[in-house]
């Protein structure tokens, strides 16, 4: 597994804790569903479906983390960043008003 940073989501370790809950409880309602709403609150099927959206989310979260990483990646090497920032800062003529 790779290490990661303290806000970094790892959607196969939640999904390994799961997988127990939600194999036990067989077949469940989605949450939120009418049909998990009338279940009772210690319903292993209730509590599974709950189980099971918080998966998805993390799967959603850890997706879009991934997403964001590569996309920086892409930015960082699409252009020779520090020379842009020579070039702008080395311009003539430029010239910041500093208002106290």
């Amino acid at each position: 597994m790779q290490q990661q940073t303290a806000r970094s989501v790892n959607w196969s370790v939640v999904h390994e804790y799961v997988l127990p809950v939600l194999e036990r409880a067989g077949d469940f309602p989605m949450v939120g569903t009418v049909a998990w709403c009338a279940l009772a609150d210690d319903d292993p099927r209730k509590i599974a479906a709950v189980f099971d959206a918080a998966q998805h989310w993390a799967l959603r979260i850890e997706a879009s983390q991934i997403a964001l990483a590569d996309a920086s990646k892409e930015i960082a090497a699409a252009a020779d960043w520090a020379g842009i920032a020579r070039r702008i800062t080395q311009a003539e003529g430029v010239r910041i008003r500093r208002v106290a």
